[in-house]
Parts: C-alpha cells; sequence; structure tokens
C-alpha cells in the first residue's frame, strides 16, 4: 500500500480564498483586518515562520504588525509590546510566537492579551470556549488539521483517533476540537502521552493518528493499523532540516499520511489568517 498525500497547501488556498473575499467585503465596509506578531529573541526559524505570516499577510490584503523583543530584555518588555497590540486599534487580531527563550514567561503573556485579539486562540478564555463550544478563535494548527481531513473527504465522526501528545498548543485542544458534535469532528478521542508504558496498542487500533510530540521519526509503521490515516502535526530540527514526527516509511502502511514538507504548516498559517478576519469582522459588527 502506497499511502496518498494530505497535502496543506491546496486547503491552505482554499481557506485563504475565503479569507481574501471576506478582506474585501470588510474593505468596502471601511474595515482592514490587521495581524500584529510578537517575536521573542532572533531564533531562525521562529523568525521564519513570523516571516511567512506577514508575506501571506500581504497575499490577502491583511495589513500587518510587527514587535521585536530582544533575548536580553526582561519580561516587562514582551508585557509592554502586548500592551501596545492590545491598545491599538489597527491591530485585530496578533500571536506571540513560540517557543519563547529562557527567563521570559510565555503564559504571563499570553494571559495579558485581550481575548478578542488572540488570533492563536491560546489565550484561556478562547480555550474555555472551546471546552463549551462557543463562538471564539480556534486554536490554528488543530484547526488546521481539522480543516485538512474534511478537504480530503477523511470521515472523522465515531472513527477512533488517537493524539500522541498533549500540550497545550496543539495536543490538547485537538483533542477538544475533535470530540465537540459538530461536521468534522464528534470523534472517539484517546490521548496518549509520556505517563503511557506502551504507545503501541493504542495507535495499532487507531483509524487516525495524529502525532503532535516534536519527536523526530518517533511514528513507525509497525505502530499503525494498515490504512489508518497519519497526520504529523509536531517538528524538530536537525541541524537545518525540518523532521516531522512520523517517519516516511509509514506511508508504506497508511492510505493517507502528511508529508514531510507542505504537510500542517500551510493549514495553520491559513487559519491564523481567518482568525484575524473574524476578529475585524466582530470589530465592523
Amino acid at each position: 500500500m502506497t499511502a496518498q498525500l494530505l497535502a496543506g497547501q491546496p486547503v491552505a488556498e482554499a481557506v485563504l480564498a475565503e479569507v481574501a473575499e471576506r478582506v474585501e467585503e470588510l474593505a468596502a465596509a471601511g474595515v482592514k483586518p490587521g495581524l500584529g506578531t510578537i517575536l521573542v529573541g532572533d531564533d531562525a526559524a521562529s523568525a521564519g515562520y513570523v516571516r511567512k505570516k506577514h508575506e501571506t499577510c500581504e497575499e490577502v490584503g491583511v495589513a500587518s504588525f510587527h514587535e521585536q523583543v530582544p533575548a536580553d530584555a526582561g519580561q516587562e518588555e514582551l508585557l509592554a509590546a502586548v500592551d501596545r497590540f492590545n491598545e491599538d486599534p489597527e491591530v485585530d487580531a496578533y500571536i506571540i510566537q513560540h517557543p519563547v527563550p529562557s527567563g521570559f514567561d510565555f503564559n504571563e503573556a499570553l494571559a495579558r492579551m485581550d481575548p478578542k485579539k488572540d488570533a492563536d486562540g491560546l489565550h484561556p478564555v478562547n480555550l474555555g470556549k472551546l471546552v463549551l463550544q462557543e463562538k471564539g478563535p480556534v486554536p490554528c494548527t488543530p484547526a488546521g488539521i481539522q480543516a485538512m481531513l474534511m478537504h480530503y473527504g477523511i470521515d472523522i465522526g465515531g472513527r477512533e483517533v488517537v493524539v500522541l501528545g498533549r500540550g497545550p498548543t496543539l495536543g490538547r485542544p485537538l483533542a477538544l476540537l475533535l470530540t465537540l458534535k459538530q461536521p468534522g469532528a464528534n470523534a472517539v478521542i484517546t490521548v496518549v502521552h509520556t505517563g503511557a508504558r506502551d504507545v503501541t496498542p493504542f495507535t495499532r487500533r487507531a483509524d487516525i493518528v495524529v502525532a503532535a510530540l516534536g519527536v523526530p521519526r518517533f511514528v513507525k509503521p509497525e505502530m499503525i493499523k494498515p490504512g489508518a490515516v497519519v497526520v504529523s502535526g509536531g517538528i524538530s530540527w536537525e541541524g537545518r532540516k525540518l523532521l516531522p514526527d512520523v517517519d516516511e516509511s509509514v506511508g508504506e502502511v497508511a492510505s493517507w499520511i502528511t508529508p514531510r514538507l507542505g504537510g500542517v504548516g500551510p493549514t495553520t498559517v491559513a487559519m491564523l489568517l481567518r482568525n484575524t478576519v473574524l476578529a475585524a469582522a466582530d470589530r465592523e459588527a
């Protein structure tokens, strides 16, 4: 068996086309959506991610704003950047690029954000809304994975989904999102983490496996049920090479698999822009 590819770019293009259309509608009402980014330090990978977000803003007509906080600055300087974006009427939504360097408290800065301007959907208020299935920004990578599965016609309802990892940006919110009683969700979820003595018994019975670990090539073919869908949501770096959580040989067993490059990443950026435009629409309303 050779797996079909869950390419993220076609999904992202479809989402961004909708975003661009909404941007034009808002422009007719005199509203220009704006996305802000806060980058702490000068990590090359983080800087690259931020640059991609600004490039995508330009493509769809969203204004973009940037705050750079030096790695040797203190927490107060990060909080000051948060306050500036909170108060800036041109910034509808913004993110703090994570991870932040040691010495900075990401959670404190996140809690300081105006929840209505939380483009990543990670503020405690917005995660609470996700639990309650109330309107609010949905975390971008989980939303991108859900959109990808729906785009390729992969049924999620009632399927056994194993999420490897319980991090606050992907594993945990994805599990919440996919259990909601709505289209593209209503799955039976198992979250497997470092407390598991053996991961394989869980992954071998799953219809869909999402790896959100940041451990290179952790998922191997023998861990996967033939015909399962496998998504690599976590990434890590080996020098300058980007590595997925899922070994490419899993494609010999799975029915669908994300590619090493161009999988979840493009959909995450697209969802970030969608959250921004939704925030701008709320401002216009």
